[in-house]
């Protein structure tokens, strides 16, 4: 889903999402039930939407950042039905997908022929030090503020020394809330640098999209990180 999203618990977590713990407050367990609850809807619409959209900066600007010899094994976080996930497989990669609607869970699992876990991004139960890379295209705004640095942690500890965590996020002046059934934060590039590095990551490099547009025509804020 572009939200929500030993390695015998990793694969016991395939097939179920984890439910919010009871500690999580019932705001947190509102947005991400809605916002899941959107996406398992429209999920048709939403591929016909997005199945054709050219993310080639994206995937490159991951692929490029990580070190050592290819095969990588690469979490999509996030994977909504699968594009992205079929092709890091087309190029030779091990790709594992999450998301927490279970209509694009079924989706990926089909189109890509990937490992697919059912995580609510809020909830989630990774193996440690398990990928290369993770690449959370369009998903980690719809995670709200406040919990960022817990995610991140949790990513962090997901990837390999050196990993590269790989995001793309609709900008904005650091407002956050509904945008109809989707929760999201907006966050300007300052905010998010700040973050992301007390989350123990290093800038490899950021960029604006689409590639080539005026900056108030660019509503992507693409960034590329270490883990250090």
């Amino acid at each position: 889903m572009r939200f929500p999203g030993g390695h015998a618990q990793a694969r016991r977590s395939l097939m179920n999402t984890k439910p919010l713990a009871a500690s999580v407050d019932i705001d947190l367990q509102h947005i991400s039930a809605r916002t899941i609850a959107h996406y398992d809807r429209s999920a048709p619409g939403f591929w016909a939407g997005t199945r054709d959209h050219d993310v080639s900066q994206n995937t490159g600007a991951l692929l490029d950042a990580i070190e050592g010899q290819p095969p990588f094994a690469i979490l999509d976080f996030g994977c909504g039905p699968g594009r992205d996930l079929k092709y890091f497989r087309s190029l030779g990669h091990q790709p594992v997908g999450l998301d927490g609607a279970r209509e694009f869970v079924a989706m990926a699992r089909q189109h890509a022929g990937c490992e697919v876990l059912h995580q609510d991004f809020l909830a989630l139960d990774l193996p440690a030090e398990r990928f290369d890379g993770v690449f959370a295209n369009a998903s980690l705004f719809h995670v709200p503020r406040r919990e960022l640095p817990r995610v991140l942690g949790e990513l962090r500890a997901a990837l390999k020394p050196r990993g590269v965590l790989f995001s793309s996020n609709p900008r904005g002046d650091n407002w956050e809330g509904w945008r109809g059934e989707r929760y999201g934060a907006f966050l300007d590039w300052e905010t998010w640098r700040e973050i992301v590095t007390a989350a123990g990551f290093a800038e490899i490099r950021h960029y604006y999209r689409p590639d080539g547009q005026p900056r108030d025509q660019q509503p992507w804020l693409a960034s590329v990180w270490r883990r250090v």
